[in-house]
């Protein structure tokens, strides 16, 4: 197991599997931190490498939210599943493979 702070080793292996696969257009919440002022509960509607954005009911366009420090839940398959956003701070095309790769070679 790795100890590099955004090493996916820390997540059981069905979490992993989950965010591995398909996130855009699942329901999100991410509670208050000190990049974000306020919790935010909407739908991802896009990511990439430093953020996640997401639709929020009542506002007009979509919020921006720092993946650093971004801690919250992701509902996939119908499961609340724990999201950090470090341990997803990776380009959206790689997350699968960093997420699912074994060994040393997941954060090159």
């Amino acid at each position: 197991m790795s100890n590099h702070p955004r090493s996916p080793a820390t997540l059981p292996r069905d979490v992993a599997e989950s965010l591995a696969g398909e996130i855009l257009g699942a329901p999100v919440a991410f509670a208050a931190s000190p990049a974000l002022r306020t919790p935010v509960r909407g739908t991802l509607v896009d990511e990439s490498l430093s953020t996640f954005v997401v639709r929020v009911p009542g506002r007009a366009r979509p919020l921006r939210v720092p993946k650093t420090g971004a801690e919250g839940t992701i509902v996939l398959d119908g499961r609340e599943l724990p999201l950090r956003g470090e341990l997803l701070r990776v380009r959206p095309e790689d997350r699968t493979k960093r997420l699912l790769a074994p060994g040393p070679r997941r954060f090159r």
